[in-house]
């Protein structure tokens, strides 16, 4: 295997070699031939990022419907073999290169605090350049890229303790669209997705055929040259409005957003972020949007807006739900949340100061308290017991509690 098309590969030691055969049929929504179809894994790569740590980047290799298709896991330090462990994938834009997706966006660094295992998969060639299949401007491709995605479930899970319950997708671009592809025909494996400069293509629209409410969230500038937010460019793909409108209605939502103003933290990158949320949907699903007012083609909090950080954004939203919706929907108070795995409550909740964090957990954890932009305000070490978190300098709003690889919303009240 070529590792120069991944780019450099810095800090990497010590590396070496395990081979896996893993055989299995896809399970695929498009028609299938009469020649069967079967996935192998034939190499692993693993290149430890540090003699002091755990924390992996994994080059795998799948032969996948007769072409080699190749991923990048990162495993995080903190990922527990005995604990069921949430999957995010992220897949890279039209031309890109899945190296240089996890080197620009930022998101190893959430992985490492939320411990979830995060996978950059590399896009198949089509006319000599990396996309993602979804119809519009990657019409005549045959690429199985929905197979290969359940391909990578199937050997992710059985080499690494996943809970199924948790896989999450969002991307850049063609990986937006892609993401909203899988929502639409891989969702009985999909829980929830965000999408950073993408939208639908018609041909995803038009079949889309989810199985269960999906939460989604999206992120799009409105000076976007490449991925129009009004119009239909690339050809063949629906508006910004039109994509909203069609998970409002699916997941009965309500039709009326909470609109917030996010505050500017950087006048000098030439944009400004309306934040909008449809809530209330069915299963308590809820469909957010980041409209970047004046911003581009960007991933912000890497690169255009600095006001907002999209990888945590995608993060602190997915990682609310699973394949059900909400996680424990239906269960919870206006004065405690509860999510179960481990037990973890918070309370009161809305509060006005002072939160106690009620655990069962075995050992210290990280706790981080994010705004809805992504940025992380408060953190501090938690353990078994009843920890207390003061937020009385926090102003009046939404807060994304975020425990482990649990995140809970927390309402600041007078």
């Amino acid at each position: 295997m070529n590792l120069d098309k991944f780019g450099p590969l810095r800090g990497l030691t010590k590396p070496w070699i395990r081979i896996n055969y893993y055989v299995t049929p896809p399970k695929s929504h498009q028609a299938e031939s009469m020649t069967p179809k079967f996935t192998l894994t034939i190499t692993s790569i693993f290149l430890s990022l540090s003699l002091m740590t755990a924390q992996e980047t994994i080059i795998e290799t799948i032969l996948h419907d007769g072409s080699t298709r190749e991923y990048i896991v990162y495993v995080p330090e903190i990922y527990d073999d005995a604990t069921p462990t949430p999957l995010l994938f992220n897949f890279h834009g039209f031309t890109g290169q899945a190296n240089n997706h996890l080197n620009s966006t930022g998101m190893r660094e959430v992985a490492d605090t939320a411990g979830f295992i995060l996978v950059y998969p590399q896009g198949s060639l089509f006319f000599g350049v990396p996309h993602w299949n979804v119809g519009a401007w990657t019409n005549g491709s045959s690429a199985d890229d929905l197979g290969f995605t359940e391909a990578m479930i199937d050997t992710l899970s059985a080499n690494y303790n996943i809970d199924l319950d948790r896989v999450y997708s969002c991307g850049y671009s063609n990986g937006g669209y892609f993401s909203f592809e899988l929502a639409c025909q891989l969702s009985h494996r999909i829980a929830a997705i965000g999408s950073v400069g993408g939208k639908m293509s018609s041909e995803t629209f038009d079949a889309c055929a989810p199985s269960h409410p999906t939460p989604v969230v999206s992120i799009h500038g409105t000076e976007d040259n490449v991925v129009s937010y009004y119009g239909s460019q690339p050809s063949g793909s629906k508006t910004v409005e039109e994509v909203l409108t069609y998970w409002v209605d699916y997941n009965q939502a309500e039709t009326m957003p909470i609109v917030e103003n996010i505050t500017d933290l950087d006048d000098s990158d030439g944009s400004i972020v309306e934040y909008l949320s449809y809530q209330n949907g069915s299963e308590c699903t809820v469909v957010d949007h980041y409209k970047v007012i004046g911003g581009g083609h960007d991933w912000p909090g890497s690169w255009g807006n600095q006001d907002i950080d999209a990888s945590s954004i995608i993060w602190n939203f997915v990682s609310q739900y699973d394949i059900n919706g909400l996680i424990n929907c239906g269960i919870t108070s206006n004065t405690e949340v509860v999510d179960d795995s481990p037990a973890i409550r918070i309370y009161p909740n809305p509060t006005s100061g002072l939160i106690t964090i009620s655990t069962d957990l075995p050992k210290e954890i990280d706790c981080h308290i994010y705004s809805l932009t992504g940025i992380s305000l408060l953190s501090q070490k938690i353990g078994p017991g009843n920890p207390t978190i003061d937020v009385t300098d926090l102003p009046l709003g939404s807060y994304f509690v975020n425990i482990g690889n649990q995140t809970i919303q927390l309402i600041k009240a007078d």
